[in-house]
């Protein structure tokens, strides 16, 4: 079994107390998979532009995670600047660029669609539904979200929370 993801594939600038770091690999698809990979199988969809370094993704390889839904267009990746205090849970963005994730419509892949476990991350609620019409018979739909898309898609979120599970 193998789960599928959808979401943002990112490269972070990230500043804590500690140290800071940029153009490191993030973004909610990133994450899932790097941690749902350790369990099982993992598919991901996602678009990046470019720029983008896929050779820093070599670890997921490594790990079962089927790349092959990432989507490489003409343009600059998505990325995010942040900064975290002492709590990590106490988070400002700084900047927000989405370069080609901005015109990103998931394609899933064939082999893609006959997941049973779907994970649709933090992205537009419009996009996590048109990824429910390319899936054919999930049995598990999770999904995540934001205040951003709570409160600027707040109908379409909606529809998202009565087809999902979690």
């Amino acid at each position: 079994m193998s789960i599928l993801v959808v979401g943002s594939v990112a490269l972070d600038h990230v500043e804590t107390p500690f140290g800071s770091a940029d153009g490191v690999v993030g973004g909610s698809a990133i994450f899932f998979a790097a941690a749902a990979s350790m369990l099982t199988p993992v598919q991901v969809v996602g678009v990046v532009g470019s720029d983008y370094p896929m050779d820093r993704l070599r670890f997921l390889e490594e790990q079962e995670v089927d790349l092959s839904g990432v989507e490489i267009v003409e343009g600059d990746s998505f990325r995010w600047k942040g900064c975290y205090g002492h709590d990590p849970n106490d988070r400002t963005t700084i900047w927000t660029q989405l370069g080609v994730f901005e015109q990103f419509k998931p394609r899933l892949p064939d082999h893609f669609r006959d997941a049973r476990t779907v994970f649709l991350g933090n992205i537009d609620p419009v996009l996590q539904l048109d990824v429910l019409e390319q899936v054919r018979l999930p049995k598990l739909v999770v999904c995540d979200t934001m205040n951003f898309w709570i409160d600027g898609n707040r109908e379409a979120l909606l529809e998202v929370i009565g087809r999902v599970h979690i």
